[in-house]
């Protein structure tokens, strides 16, 4: 299982992170995604703890608590739907756009 914390300060690190949840118990592994273009962080992470029950005490006692002048949000993390669409340059029969096909007589 996996800890999603978002609402998180851009000046948070890793480390930060780390160091907030050892006090539930053992963290395994603390990510914190940045942005492909700019580098910068993207305001969430993730923490992976030992057991289940870490993880369920820490999500208990931070959610919704102020950290680094910012209310955090921490729950279990859900798993990660794939939208990228794969580049592939589909129509969506549902689209808000005008329906407009230049060979066609109106």
């Amino acid at each position: 299982m996996s800890i999603y914390v978002g609402n998180l300060s851009y000046d948070v690190t890793q480390e930060d992170l780390s160091e907030v949840f050892t006090e539930y118990g053992t963290v395994k592994r603390v990510q914190l995604p940045t942005d492909r273009e700019t580098g910068r962080p993207r305001g969430f992470g993730f923490v992976e703890m030992l057991d289940d029950g870490e993880e369920q005490k820490a999500i208990d006692a931070l959610d919704g608590a102020e950290w680094m002048g910012r209310e955090i949000k921490v729950n279990k993390a859900k798993p990660r739907e794939d939208n990228r669409g794969g580049g592939s340059n589909r129509r969506s029969g549902n689209s808000n756009r005008n329906d407009f096909t230049p060979n066609r007589r109106y």
